[in-house]
């Protein structure tokens, strides 16, 4: 770390499965949110919350400003891909879905991410990831083209 360099960065990370396909299962989910916390404190980054349903993860974070957040994303999906095809707790190979959404947050605002992020399987009763990540984009005034959303479950 840089001295006399300091930082609160909060910041939700928030990507798919290829083709949004339902892979993540309940029965290893947990290993792979231990999985992803230990990918980020090995790069000193602090994990706030991480949860999953089948098809998306949802990472929240304090990042440390000495990388950027496309290797962060790229290292946490590169290396839990692996992770999840060497173990072969998945019945076919496992790979994310390219693109993600970072969205940041003020120190005010953390609990709240942090119990939206822990409630995932009651909020996805309602709604779909992609009207939920379309919900974010909206939110956080990003400017996107639809066709070039995540890709259409196969």
């Amino acid at each position: 770390m840089f001295s006399n360099t300091y930082s609160q960065i909060h910041i939700q990370l928030v990507f798919a499965v290829k083709f949004r396909a339902s892979m993540i299962q309940a029965d290893w989910k947990e290993r792979l949110h231990s999985y992803v916390t230990a990918v980020l404190q090995k790069d000193e980054h602090k994990m706030l919350q991480v949860n999953s349903m089948p098809d998306h993860i949802h990472i929240f974070g304090g990042f440390r400003p000495h990388q950027a957040i496309s290797g962060i994303v790229q290292r946490i999906k590169s290396a839990s891909s692996k992770w999840i095809n060497d173990s072969g707790i998945c019945k076919s190979r496992f790979e994310w879905q390219g693109g993600y959404g970072a969205f940041s947050y003020s120190k005010s605002q953390v609990n709240s991410v942090i119990r939206y992020i822990q409630n995932q399987e009651a909020h996805h009763k309602n709604v779909s990831f992609l009207e939920e990540y379309e919900q974010f984009l909206k939110e956080f005034d990003v400017d996107y083209d639809p066709k070039y959303l995540f890709k259409e479950p196969i």
